[in-house]
């Protein structure tokens, strides 16, 4: 399903407007529609589709770029409609050289991005937290990001550049690096991975872009206050809908494997109602009453 262009520019025009002026935008990560459905119900202004979060929930698998750019268009494509809010896209390292970034963005702009976010790491990846990572130099992600700007056919669509070299080279060199992405046409930069609350504060002091804060449980950068991340434009919350799902079903499924009951586990167990609410299921028994045959009543907006 081609996605409307009133939409996206609206939501592409919204976010970018956004991330100019501010203030922090908190952004949870999704891995299908269903987990934007609820960040959107409860009350976030943007989601982040998350690349590891569509491998572990879709693939079953880590995050080292096993997921290719075809099934990331269609979870896209799935969460565009399903939700009104701004889409930041987490495109790994583009599916390939600077040419495969600019079909990248062709097709993800096309399946409803309103931001697309591109790494240097070499391809196939890593989580930006796990160990032995390794980056290209930073003259090919130039091109990419000049192939990307070039293939945008909405110059709203956002072109965020992360870099994961303070793991490889260290804090300054990464910062060298996305001041460099910057030069080259990113709107966003995002340092992934700092290891220090000083190194947390100095990144948005030091780049005069907008600038991706991720905070990771259990990875390298430490939690701080939203209050201590204000001059940030994004806080990335990427892994909380997955894991808090990861635990919800290990204790509701551990409770019935132990009992063999349901009740055991009802408190963490969204009700019938809930469930059905969350996917709209009045608004399509209206569409259905509406499209019956007979009926003359228009339907439900």
């Amino acid at each position: 399903m081609s996605v409307p262009d009133h939409v996206v520019t609206t939501t592409t025009r919204a976010l970018r407007t956004r991330l100019a002026e501010g203030p922090l935008l908190v952004v949870p990560g999704a891995a299908n529609a269903l987990a934007a459905r609820v960040i959107e119900d409860t009350g976030f202004e943007a989601v982040y589709v998350t690349g590891a979060g569509i491998a572990n929930s879709f693939l079953g698998v880590p995050d080292i770029g096993m997921v290719t750019l075809t099934e990331l268009a269609a979870h896209v494509e799935a969460i565009r409609d399903a939700v009104a809010l701004p889409l930041i896209v987490d495109a790994d390292t583009g599916f390939g050289n600077a040419l495969n970034v600019r079909r990248t963005i062709t097709v993800l702009e096309r399946a409803g991005a309103d931001a697309v976010q591109l790494e240097d790491q070499v391809s196939p990846k890593k989580c930006g937290h796990f160990e032995g990572k390794q980056i290209i130099p930073a003259a090919e992600m130039v091109q990419k990001i000049h192939a990307a700007t070039d293939a945008r056919t909405n110059k709203d669509l956002v072109i965020i550049a992360r870099t994961d070299a303070r793991a490889v080279e260290g804090f300054e060199a990464a910062v060298d690096r996305a001041r460099l992405y910057a030069e080259a046409g990113a709107d966003v930069t995002f340092l992934e991975a700092p290891q220090t609350r000083q190194e947390v504060l100095a990144v948005p002091e030091l780049l005069t872009v907008p600038q991706v804060v991720n905070l990771v449980e259990g990875g390298r950068t430490p939690q701080l206050p939203l209050e201590e991340l204000a001059r940030f434009r994004i806080a990335l919350f990427a892994n909380v809908a997955l894991q808090a799902s990861i635990k919800g079903m290990q204790r509701a499924l551990g409770a019935l494997r132990q009992t063999g009951t349901l009740a055991a586990a009802s408190d963490d167990i969204a009700p019938w109602t809930e469930r059905q609410r969350i996917v709209r299921k009045p608004a399509y028994d209206a569409l259905e009453s509406h499209y019956s045959a007979g009926s003359a009543e228009a339907p439900a907006s």
